[in-house]
């Protein structure tokens, strides 16, 4: 910004960017950590359990006994 009033280029100069170096510095969602094909899906309403079925999220299943979203457990 030459003159102060934020039309100079974009990108350039002290204080752009993340900062992360080379070689990274976020690992991805959760820490990097998958939670893997197995597992279960669990209730946060009613507490039921049921196994994780793979590719299907457990957000997007429905409990059977409550029909509340489920999480993973």
């Amino acid at each position: 910004m030459p003159r102060g009033d934020g039309t100079g280029p974009t990108g350039q100069g002290p204080g752009t960017g993340r900062g992360l170096g080379h070689g990274g510095g976020g690992r991805g969602r959760m820490g990097g950590q998958s939670m893997g094909p197995g597992g279960e899906c669990v209730c946060p309403s009613c507490g039921a359990k049921v196994d994780h079925k793979l590719g299907v999220p457990c957000y997007e299943m429905s409990c059977p006994k409550c029909g509340t979203k489920m999480v993973r457990g």
